[in-house]
């Protein structure tokens, strides 16, 4: 393992692929919103508000989704302490095009604004690239903010619902749900010590219906190389959880460690799996979508940390690149993702 000072204030490089924050940010404020199927799901009660109304009130699929990114930035900045002014900046993505769910929530508000594409890994690129923007002392106080919304998605990179099409059993069910986090300087909490920018992996999966079989090369690909850069071993960490791969990923992601000599499956979780009950739910192999990791990190998991169930998380959501212009024209679709390193 080696270390280098870098070019970006106190963070250091450890090794080849992990930056590590001597000044980390901590969370001061986090929440988590969720529609109805995730009101019906395991972790109902970690979420800051559930909407049985989709629509949340608004006349289109896409509105809705920026309601429910307001609500989420809303109800965090509260618990901050903070109203909308005090952020320097805010790092926000989602699944539409463009970023729309994002950009039109956050167009008048007067916050300088990074928009940030990785599918369903935003939740983690965009607390990455926030933690990284604070360690080079240009900012104190700012916000990472990601949704999906089941029905927009399915518009945009499906089918219309209306359209009655039939799911796969390898598909996965896109979250309707937005998790926002306010980081900043603070003498406790949970904070973000390490984060591993992931590398885009394709290993030629096509069929728009398995984005698990997509993304878990890419998962595996970034655990290995936070191992080998830091020189840690799966027992080294607590809990290791990855944004959405559901059944079928989260199962080929715990053969690729193993076959790699990092078995992770008695300390490995995914969101995709924890979000819904697939026993009780019909989410086929389980969830997916910004919102998927968003929402169990924002409500979930950063509650167990605060308690003390959780000491210390490898967080990494995986987001499949897919375009639907791209996957008619037979192209395959690359996977990514990127891990954060929290400690409580």
């Amino acid at each position: 393992m080696t270390t280098q000072k870098g070019g970006i204030g106190l963070a250091v490089r450890v090794g080849d692929s992990v930056i590590a924050l001597e000044r980390p940010p901590v969370i001061i404020g986090h929440a988590a919103v969720g529609g109805r199927r995730e009101s019906e799901g395991p972790l109902a009660a970690d979420f800051d508000a559930v909407f049985l109304d989709t629509s949340f009130g608004e006349d289109s699929w896409e509105k809705a989704e920026s309601a429910m990114q307001r609500e989420a930035l809303s109800r965090a900045l509260a618990k901050a302490s903070l109203k909308t002014g005090d952020l320097q900046a805010i790092f926000a993505g989602d699944l539409q095009n463009q970023c729309t769910a994002s950009h039109y929530h956050l167009r008048n508000i007067g916050v300088p604004t990074i928009g940030l594409y990785g599918a369903c890994s935003t939740m983690t690129e965009s607390l990455m690239v926030a933690s990284v923007f604070m360690e080079s002392g240009g900012t104190e106080r700012v916000a990472a903010l990601t949704s999906s919304h089941f029905c927009s998605a399915e518009r945009q990179f499906r089918f219309p619902l209306e359209y009655g099409g039939q799911r796969t059993p390898t598909a996965q069910w896109t979250a309707t749900a937005a998790g926002a986090a306010i980081l900043g300087r603070a003498e406790s909490g949970v904070r973000i010590t390490e984060v591993c920018p992931g590398r885009i992996v394709d290993k030629g999966i096509c069929d728009i219906n398995n984005m698990g079989a997509c993304m878990a090369p890419a998962a595996a690909d970034t655990l290995i190389r936070y191992f080998a850069s830091t020189g840690k071993t799966p027992q080294d960490v607590g809990s290791i959880v990855t944004g959405d791969l559901g059944y079928v990923g989260s199962r080929l992601l715990c053969e690729l460690m193993a076959e790699a000599g990092y078995p992770i499956a008695d300390r490995h979780k995914d969101c995709g799996l924890m979000i819904y009950d697939r026993e009780r739910q019909d989410v086929h192999a389980g969830g997916s979508g910004c919102g998927c990791s968003a929402g169990v990190l924002c409500g979930h998991l950063l509650r167990q940390m605060e308690s003390g169930n959780i000491a210390d998380l490898l967080i990494m959501s995986t987001g499949a690149l897919m375009s639907p212009t791209l996957n008619q024209q037979g192209e395959s679709i690359p996977g990514v993702a990127h891990l954060v390193h929290l400690q409580a």
